[in-house]
């Protein structure tokens, strides 16, 4: 008699449960890989979308530092040195941060690796900073996407292109 009042119970959350899995997340998780000078490279990322949302200076503040994606920081992993933009970076994973503004863009690679956001970010644990120029891209982004070419790597979203170059 028991489990006869529990079915209805059971048979609410098992479509709850469903319901909540079927849902697309606002900002999925995604992984650009590649290779570059023979070193492997992995950056980890949440992608979130436009949504008819201004990024650039709203969005994504200007000189404030961003987390290159949503939720975790992102974070980007070579299991060789790199030379980016003809400084040095030590193989390694890193949390992958950029401080925009409307002239360039600073590209961080720290050394905290779990964070939550850029909440708690902290400038002393760099490894390595360059400053970079974006580029107003051709069509737009909705989602935020990294691409790992042969000599550089591109985070695109809106109507931004931030390339940096990778030896």
């Amino acid at each position: 008699m028991r489990l006869l009042k529990k079915i209805p119970f059971l048979a609410f959350t098992l479509l709850f449960v469903n319901f909540l899995n079927a849902q697309e997340k606002a900002s999925p998780a995604a992984v650009a890989t590649g290779k570059i000078n023979g070193a492997t490279i992995s950056i980890n990322y949440s992608s979130p979308s436009v949504k008819g949302r201004q990024i650039w200076g709203t969005l994504v503040p200007f000189n404030e530092v961003w987390r290159a994606g949503a939720n975790e920081a992102s974070t980007f992993e070579t299991d060789k040195e790199l030379t980016i933009k003809g400084s040095k970076l030590p193989a390694g994973k890193y949390s992958f941060f950029v401080l925009p503004n409307e002239k360039e863009c600073v590209i961080i690679f720290n050394k905290v690796v779990k964070q939550w956001g850029a909440y708690k970010y902290n400038d002393k644990e760099d490894q390595l900073r360059v400053t970079v120029k974006q580029q107003i891209a051709n069509s737009t982004a909705e989602k935020l996407v990294y691409t790992i070419n042969k000599d550089n790597i591109v985070l695109s979203w809106e109507n931004w292109n931030i390339p940096f170059s990778v030896k």
